[in-house]
């Protein structure tokens, strides 16, 4: 509610500037007043024959309200009026090219920026067009009326270059948000005198004729802007430093500020007093110079404070010039630039700064400029929580910042993305502050996202040109030779930021293809099937490396390389040379969700229960010779009659099953080695999915069951435990009721095949009902191995353990020398201290001996 009431209000005052517009200008005209100050005196010390001018009450409300909501953020009044500065600087400079005298002896172009915290005065100059006095009385004393349109028609006719000229209205409005009063001084080519404009946002503005002759401009305007109390922050330069890097960084002119600097000089030692006189009276009375006044005199270090005028804006506007004119140092400058404070320095990194580029032109409903970066190292804060993720892509309108934090120019998947958007022709509301059409805004999206995974694509295919495959029917693209592949390393992409990827093929369909060529995974293969290094491959080198009259995408999703090789699912798959897709991540079960194909081939989750081995290719039937066709509808009808000869033994093993949780017992052709396994239904979660949804810390149990589906245990029919089972269960029914063989037999193969089950239902992931009963019933199997009784009870549990008589010798510990016990000395102690003090004596004896017989016995000894 409070942004649908945020942007009425803005409409209002829309409106409001479109009718006032019209009568602003006559009311203020009728409302003057002449003050002719007393013989000399000026307000301010410098003006003269002042007039006094007289909003009219809508304007003064309408003031009000530009100055107390419509702008959101106080910085950006230092943004506004460095616009108005460029734009004027612009005009100038137009002007020149028909007129190359307009410039004077004002040839550079530039903004100065100055302060004073002791009169707390803000100050921006330019040297730009300037106004005369009646461009101030109309220009600043009518809301929503810029010289900038006027302008515009006048250089019109002369085919000038107008892509640059803002049209902004109030931004110089916003110096109100900063102080209590706002002096404009400005000399015009076409005015001899210099005049000032000067008000406080109080229903009037005085417009003088300036006789300070000490701030003569020349040419330009100079703003002084009286700050506020509690705005006293913009006199501190680091501040004004801060919010021209942020703002107006990319200005066509250069914005020097007036810095205090301090720095160490050398100056001369003072020298001694006593010291002179000695050498001046040395002087005299040798007659001759002192050899001492050649040595150069004694340096000192001092500190010293001066104001210097520094350049702020050094980085370059390179969005728009040509793509094949900046250098690849010239994009790592500026990716420097741009991405200040949002990743690690480059020095950090090592190497390039960014692994890939691409610099663009969008021509159409919407025209603007772009270059995009792919970052080396995950910018700061770039969260895995998606729903937190913020854009980093700063919108520029004629080379002016407008946002930084605009969400919608990116999709969250792409969040990691760092550049700049500049467009001429972006419609703005009055503060310039938002987006006023929002149709612009998703096709400006729309190019966006297609042009950053058009880079992801060259950077994918840079290792391998020759396998780089170009979409049907996609449009050339432009700025192809402006992606830098040399930087490319996709692997090291993909291991930072590939779980951005997955997202978007969850929440882009419309870019799902895109996206899925650019995913990585491991794969059975035996080039990715290694857990300890980075290869990777691709879906479009699995299809390439597809058996003939392969129909269907295998994959499974589990936690691990490891766990995933092993696993019974893909046993018979990767027998017969199928290659299966792994992947590790959770995020995975929720992306296969939403890629059910590529390139028109299905996926298949290898854990669910509709496996196919089907290579049969229906294009070719119609050429298989007659053996082939015998071939396959032999195994047809092998297949049918195995079923049919293990249905009484499956029916039987279903019935010994939960119902709530087996759908049904079937001969599976998935297995070689395993006995068993427990597979999903079609539509149910898998067990890696059961995992993930059981983990979640706000989960609902009881939600989550409804989705698990029931289970299918699969059997191999040739595995040797099936068929002794299987044996078991002929034993048992092997009356003509079906019920009157061995009992024994049917026990055993009941208890068997329970404990199959559940075994399987470890080994496939999921987990048992009941572990503990499950337990049990292993120790049964365990204990009918070893010949024990399982049916036994506590009462059979005896203590049967005989104490012996105590030996005082067997639970004594060893001393460290093989002597006494633990804790203690032995009885020869004495004797053993005596011997080694008695030792030691006669190894200082041999040495004192020693050094008396001289050098060479040391050395021999």
């Amino acid at each position: 509610m409070a942004a649908k009431g945020s942007g009425k209000a803005v409409a209002i005052v829309a409106g409001l500037l479109v009718l006032l517009a019209i009568n602003a200008a006559a009311g203020a005209h009728a409302e003057e007043t002449t003050i002719d100050p007393p013989g000399d005196e000026s307000v301010d010390g410098g003006l003269a024959h002042e007039q006094k001018f007289t909003f009219q009450a809508e304007v003064s409300r309408l003031l009000d309200i530009i100055i107390n909501s419509l702008y959101s953020n106080r910085d950006i009044f230092l943004r506004e009026l460095i616009s108005n500065a460029s734009d004027a600087l612009d005009k100038i400079r137009l002007l020149a090219l028909t007129k190359p005298d307009a410039l004077g002896d004002q040839k550079d172009l530039e903004v100065r920026i100055s302060f004073d915290p002791e009169e707390k005065v803000l100050s921006i100059r330019d040297t730009g067009i300037g106004m005369t006095r009646d461009d101030l009385v109309n220009n600043l004393g009518t809301i929503a009326k810029s010289g900038t349109s006027a302008f515009l028609d006048n250089l019109s006719s002369e085919g000038a270059d107008m892509n640059l000229i803002g049209q902004f209205g109030v931004g110089f409005y916003s110096a109100f948000l900063a102080a209590d009063k706002v002096q404009v001084v400005s000399k015009h080519n076409d005015d001899p005198k210099q005049h000032v404009w000067e008000s406080s946002a109080d229903g009037d503005f005085v417009v003088s004729e300036d006789a300070d002759a000490g701030r003569s401009l020349g040419r330009g305007t100079q703003i002084n802007l009286f700050l506020k109390e509690e705005a006293l922050e913009y006199v501190d330069q680091h501040v004004l430093s801060g919010l021209i890097a942020k703002y107006s960084e990319f200005i066509n002119y250069p914005i020097l500020l007036r810095e205090q600097e301090s720095k160490e000089i050398e100056v001369d030692a003072p020298e001694e007093v006593e010291g002179h006189d000695d050498a001046e009276d040395d002087e005299d009375l040798d007659g001759v110079d002192d050899t001492e006044d050649d040595t150069p005199a004694a340096k000192v270090k001092k500190t010293v404070t001066e104001w210097v005028w520094k350049v702020q804006n050094d980085a370059k506007a390179i969005w728009l010039r040509n793509p094949s004119e900046v250098t690849p140092e010239e994009y790592s400058n500026f990716f420097e630039a741009v991405s200040r404070g949002a990743v690690p320095p480059a020095g950090a990194q090592g190497g390039d700064n960014h692994l890939a580029h691409t610099h663009f032109k969008a021509e159409g409903d919407v025209e603007f400029r772009a270059v995009l970066f792919i970052p080396r190292e995950p910018p700061f804060g770039l969260s895995e929580d998606f729903s937190q993720a913020i854009s980093r892509i700063k919108l520029y309108v004629r080379r002016v910042l407008i946002s930084d934090t605009f969400d919608d120019l990116l999709p969250r998947f792409l969040s990691f993305v760092i550049g700049v958007v500049d467009s001429d022709t972006l419609p703005l509301n009055v503060s310039r502050e938002s987006l006023q059409h929002h149709a612009s805004l998703k096709t400006i999206k729309k190019k966006l996202v297609r042009k950053v995974l058009d880079m992801l694509k060259k950077l994918a295919d840079a290792k391998q040109p020759e396998q780089e495959e170009h979409e049907e029917g996609q449009e050339p693209d432009a700025s192809s030779p402006d992606v830098d592949e040399k930087q490319g390393d996709y692997e090291s992409f993909w291991k930072t930021f590939g779980k951005f990827l997955k997202m978007g093929i969850v929440e882009d369909q419309t870019n799902r293809l895109r996206i899925s060529k650019l995913l990585r995974f491991k794969s059975s293969h035996p080039d990715f099937n290694r857990s300890d290094d980075d290869r990777v491959t691709g879906f479009e080198d699995y299809v390439g490396r597809m058996k003939p009259g392969q129909s269907k995408i295998y994959y499974l999703i589990g936690s691990s390389v490891e766990e995933l090789k092993q696993s019974p699912f893909a046993e018979k798959l990767v027998s017969e040379g199928f290659e299966v897709i792994y992947f590790t991540e959770a995020l995975d079960e929720y992306v296969m969700q939403h890629l059910v194909e590529f390139d028109d081939l299905k996926m298949q989750n290898a854990a669910r229960e509709d496996l196919s081995l089907d290579t049969s290719d229906p294009t070719s039937a119609e050429g298989d010779d007659e053996a082939e066709k015998e071939r396959k509808a032999t195994e047809k009808r092998r297949q049918k009659q195995l079923r049919s000869h293990f249905r009484p033994f499956t029916k039987w093993w279903k019935g010994l099953l939960p119902s709530d949780q087996v759908d049904s017992v079937k001969v599976s052709n998935r297995l070689t080695t395993s006995p068993c396994v427990v597979v999903s239904s079609k539509y149910g979660y898998t067990a890696n999915m059961e995992k993930i949804v059981k983990a979640q810390a706000m989960g609902d149990a009881s939600v989550g069951a409804i989705y698990f589906g029931k289970k299918v245990l699969e059997i191999n029919p040739f595995h040797p435990s099936i068929k002794k089972l299987k044996t078991l269960f002929e034993q048992h029914h092997s009356g003509d009721d079906g019920d009157d063989g061995d009992t024994s037999a049917g026990d055993e193969a009941k208890a068997m095949a329970i404990v199959m089950y559940e075994t399987s239902l470890l080994e496939s992931g999921f987990e048992p009902a009941d572990s503990r009963k499950y337990a049990r019933k292993v120790y049964d199997m365990v204990n009918l191995r070893l010949g024990v009784d399982p049916n036994i009870s506590a009462e059979d549990i005896v203590d049967d353990f005989e104490v012996s008589p105590e030996d005082p010798q067997e639970d004594q510990d060893d001393y460290y020398d093989g002597s006494g016990s633990a804790g203690e000395i032995p009885e020869n102690i004495a004797e053993l201290i005596k011997q080694s003090q008695e030792a030691a004596a006669r190894d200082n004896t041999n040495d004192s001996s020693g050094d008396a017989s001289g050098d060479g016995d040391k050395e021999e000894l």
